[in-house]
């Protein structure tokens, strides 16, 4: 088995991703097994709690009020709404609900009712996630005695590529909320966008800060972007489906213990190209025909596509800080 490590350099996961392609499976499908059953999904559902105007230019997403991007602006949802969700979510069988707010970062006051709807949610059962921007160090302390399991704040990119995607946050901002919520014991979710135009190097980049972490992050989402009209980014090119696998399996070779999702644009891959993503390493999926603002699989393709490849969608949720292991 791997060593697991947290000194790669840029050159050695370019080598990674160089690999033949049969090989670089093999590899990481080799690994994935080690530490998990191959057979075995996770299913969580992301639920947008507060929707558009937010202060960030953030180049692909459709809720910065920078952009042009046909999104009504809705404010924070009752807290009862977000709980009819979460139940609905359960029945339908995910294991982890996911909130998310487009906030630069929340306020104190509309951390109060974001609190209640962490405490409700983990009372069905279910575990929690939320992603609200930047947060505080005592923020983060608060979420974490709420009971909150995971915080998701995604790198997006490299460091070298960033400031052409964004420039009202710096790199440092996203790490240092990263640290807050690690600090505070809050199992921690983060990973990238591709195709935004960034090189592969850029890409080998981005896994390099992830990997290199104190602690690799328990969900690492690789989101394909979904271009939206009125972004800057609604023209660009789309990533190579077997650049996008070799993403996957890299990911999972260097951060052997992680859960790594297939996040954003799902609703564009073929059936077999998440398979090869599976077979690379993603053992992770958001369910629901919605991810925010943009289109999500249907939940009937996604059932449809498990049966076919014969994967089970059942977890035992973990309490927060706890290894994440296969039921």
């Amino acid at each position: 088995m791997a060593e697991t490590r947290h000194d790669w350099t840029v050159d050695e996961i370019l080598t990674l991703l160089d690999r033949p392609f049969n090989d670089l499976l093999f590899e990481a499908h080799t690994l994935h097994r080690a530490h998990f059953d191959p057979n075995q999904v996770q299913v969580s559902r992301l639920l947008s709690i507060k929707t558009g105007a937010c202060s960030e230019d953030c180049g692909y997403c459709s809720q910065s009020a920078h952009n042009d991007a046909d999104v009504e602006r809705e404010r924070l949802l009752p807290v009862e709404e977000v709980l009819a969700e979460a139940r609905k979510a359960k029945d339908e069988g995910a294991t982890r609900f996911c909130m998310g707010a487009a906030w630069r970062n929340p306020t104190d006051k509309n951390l109060e009712r974001v609190i209640e709807m962490v405490r409700g949610v983990r009372e069905m059962g279910l575990e929690t996630c939320m992603t609200l921007g930047m947060l505080t160090e005592m923020q983060a302390r608060r979420l974490k005695e709420s009971g909150l399991d995971y915080y998701n704040h995604n790198l997006d990119t490299s460091p070298e590529y960033y400031g052409e995607v964004i420039t009202t946050r710096t790199y440092q901002d996203r790490l240092d909320t990263l640290a807050h919520v690690r600090e505070a014991g809050i199992n921690v979710c983060s990973g990238g966008i591709l195709g935004m135009g960034e090189s592969r190097r850029d890409r080998a980049s981005l896994l390099q800060q992830l990997a290199n972490l104190p602690r690799h992050p328990e969900s690492v989402p690789i989101n394909n972007l979904v271009p939206v009209e009125g972004t800057p980014m609604a023209d660009a090119e789309p990533v190579d489906p077997l650049e996008f696998v070799r993403v996957v399996a890299v990911a999972r070779i260097i951060m052997p213990t992680s859960h790594v999702r297939l996040s954003a644009g799902r609703s564009e891959m073929s059936d077999e190209m998440q398979a090869l993503c599976f077979f690379a390493g993603a053992n992770s999926i958001f369910y629901g025909d919605k991810l925010l603002t943009t289109a999500n699989a249907t939940e009937n393709h996604d059932q449809q596509l498990f049966r076919r490849l014969g994967v089970n969608t059942l977890e035992v949720a973990q309490q927060a800080g706890d290894e994440t292991r296969v039921a």
